[in-house]
């Protein structure tokens, strides 16, 4: 007779083989319940432990990285790292003027209560109310928000009444943040698509194509961002340089999602790369394994 132990070792073997790392905090409790073992504290995670201290991070990948989750000391010490390789750079230069500056000097003591609606992030209420969404940044300080990602409908933000200092010219930073970027679409648009007609995604596509051509990559990818989440099955029109670096902002975005075990948002954005692109293979066979993760789990 298989012994109680026995049995328990098959459990956790069982569950093991879920394998992969996006399954395994998930899997964990169900292992140390298995084993009778009390639950483990949950740790602090890794400080990006594939990037060495030595590596130059672009902002973009600074935001994406540690900006945007409120990790300020490390995002700090990243762009200073690139300033001092590169101390031309615009776009560092301005994120870490935000970094370093008093939220009530730049943006003004006197403020208004405001109520965050579907679809609002820092980006996109520091475009409508400070004219500049690289300003997200400072805003979210103003705020006093330590993870500027983590901003629900309901929320009351504070919003400067004073016109805001202008950013000088030599501080011109990433107009399209992550929260921007890489928002699972329905979350993204609201209920913005129902009202919008194919006139004014065709009208994004050509701004953003404009742009490009002007030299202004990174305006020119939000513009196509915008399109796209509006109507994502519009033809390409000389961007497709700018869908595939899109494409694969929304992949990395959603395997983000996977790993952490944010399977329905993983899941939605994947289906928003396929509603672009049929035949993105990557999005097809991560979609498919994150469908696969959700089924397992829920026969645990």
């Amino acid at each position: 007779m298989v012994s109680l132990y026995g049995r328990r070792l098959a459990l956790v073997v069982s569950l093991l083989a879920l394998g992969g790392c996006a399954q395994v905090s998930v899997v964990r409790s169900e292992v140390d319940k298995a084993l009778g073992n009390p639950p483990a504290p949950k740790a602090a995670p890794a400080a990006n432990a594939d990037v060495r201290d030595g590596d130059l991070m672009p902002p973009a990948t600074v935001v994406n990285t540690y900006l945007q989750y409120g990790r300020y000391a490390d995002g700090e010490r990243r762009l200073r790292q690139y300033l001092a390789r590169y101390p031309g750079d615009r776009a560092a230069q301005g994120l870490l003027r935000q970094l370093t500056a008093d939220p009530r000097e730049a943006l003004g003591a006197a403020s208004r209560n405001y109520v965050v609606q579907q679809g609002d992030s820092y980006s996109t209420l520091a475009s409508r109310y400070l004219g500049d969404a690289s300003r997200f940044l400072i805003l979210a300080r103003y705020n006093g928000s330590d993870d500027p990602s983590a901003l629900h409908v309901g929320d009351t933000v504070r919003l400067p009444t004073a016109p805001a200092r202008a950013p000088a010219a030599d501080t011109l930073v990433v107009r399209a943040t992550a929260d921007d970027l890489l928002a699972t679409p329905a979350a993204a648009t609201g209920n913005t698509a129902a009202a919008a007609s194919p006139a004014d995604a065709q009208h994004l596509q050509a701004e953003s194509t404009a742009l490009l051509r002007q030299g202004h990559k990174t305006d020119a990818l939000a513009r196509l961002d915008q399109a796209l989440k509006l109507d994502p099955h519009l033809k390409p029109a000389g961007d497709q340089m700018l869908r595939d670096q899109l494409l694969s902002t929304y992949h990395e975005r959603a395997v983000l999602l996977y790993r952490d075990q944010k399977l329905d948002q993983a899941i939605a954005l994947w289906d928003h790369v396929l509603d672009i692109d049929p035949g993105y293979e990557r999005a097809i066979i991560y979609r498919a394994r994150a469908v696969e993760l959700k089924q397992r789990l829920k026969q645990l």
